[in-house]
């Protein structure tokens, strides 16, 4: 009776975590989903495509497509997802930088497996040309994933804005 008490909990825990495979304070926007692969009775693989903006840097924007896996381990949540993740980042209006960051900072991240795999888009900044880069790239605990994608914004004036140096808040 008394193992029962102590399983249950653990149980509701790992049906919470299984139910809900991201967990982030600022979910990306979902942009749109294509079926790539048809699956009878079950959700089609898909390519998702989605919008997050950079929460310390106002004015940029990155959308990102991901695979995603139909079938019954993608209908239950516990497909390992594949590491083929595109990324494309624009300036969307006037760049403000809210706080100093470092060079490789995380500014997004996504669970992309039950427990091992996480997507992650860092930020740094190019000082000499005036570029924040952007990186996307996922994690894997055991082997790791050398897939990754990179994009840039050119840092520009919006409107009579004078455009801001990203050097000036790099913490170093």
């Amino acid at each position: 009776m008394r193992l029962r008490h102590c399983l249950l909990p653990a149980l509701v825990l790992a049906a919470a975590f299984v139910a809900a495979p991201v967990l982030a304070a600022d979910e990306p926007d979902l942009i749109f989903k294509k079926s790539t692969v048809w699956k009878f009775l079950t959700p089609d693989h898909k390519l998702a495509t989605y919008a997050v903006d950079d929460p310390l840097v106002e004015g940029v924007a990155c959308h990102f497509t991901v695979p995603e896996k139909g079938g019954i381990s993608g209908w239950v949540g516990v497909a390992e997802e594949v590491s083929d993740i595109s990324l494309a980042c624009r300036q969307v209006g006037p760049v403000v930088f809210k706080e100093k960051f470092e060079q490789g900072d995380e500014m997004f991240r996504q669970r992309r497996s039950f427990l091992f795999k996480k997507m992650r888009i860092v930020r740094g900044c190019d000082i000499k040309r005036n570029v924040l880069v952007y990186l996307v790239y996922s994690d894997k605990i055991i082997e790791g994933s050398p897939k990754n994608s990179t994009s840039t914004v050119p840092i520009m004036p919006w409107g009579t804005s004078e455009a801001p140096r990203c050097a000036d808040w790099l913490d170093e």
